[in-house]
């Protein structure tokens, strides 16, 4: 596993380094040799924040945790992305694209029971045209975090989301 380890208003120091590498390589057994891990800390006013990337054919792992003590999210990310793997480790290995990057002791491995995905709610409603400030403003009202939307100017179904520091996104397929 290659670690990429970078840090966003923040130095790495030798010891978060350290504490990184060695939280971070209790995932090896997961993945093959040649897996890059791409590790960002962060801090911004009292928030220690780590995130890790793990892109992999066809998908991609991500954890993020925040703590007031980078130490702590860095013991908290390894567990995230660890419950991850064991979760989803057999809908990866059904794509064999993603296989690829996980290791075959790991593949192999017959101790997890496959979590079904149910779903609880389905809903159907009518997409009428706006622009994406509109359809921030309903996203706004009804109290959600998404909104799906028709764009008025392509004509096609979009969707706007919230995002943690309260700005806004939109997602705009490609076909």
């Amino acid at each position: 596993m290659n670690l990429v380890i970078s840090g966003k208003n923040l130095d790495i120091t030798e010891g978060l380094r350290s504490a990184v590498e060695e939280k971070i390589s209790k995932l090896e057994r997961y993945f093959t040799e040649s897996t890059e891990v791409h590790v960002t800390l962060s801090t911004e006013k009292n928030r220690q924040k780590i995130e890790v990337t793990i892109p992999m054919k066809g998908s991609i792992i991500r954890a993020e945790e925040v703590s007031s003590d980078m130490y702590v999210s860095i013991d908290l990310v390894e567990e995230v992305i660890e419950r991850q793997l064991r979760k989803y480790k057999n809908k990866l290995i059904d794509k064999a694209q993603n296989a690829a990057q996980l290791s075959r002791a790991f593949i192999e491995e017959d101790d997890y029971d496959e979590e079904q995905i149910s779903i609880i709610r389905s809903k159907k409603f009518a997409i009428k045209p706006m622009d994406a400030e509109e359809a921030c403003v309903q996203m706004e009202l009804l109290g959600h975090d998404f909104f799906v939307f028709r764009n008025a100017d392509t004509d096609e179904v979009n969707v706007v989301y919230k995002r943690q520091n309260n700005t806004y996104g939109l997602i705009e397929p490609e076909f």
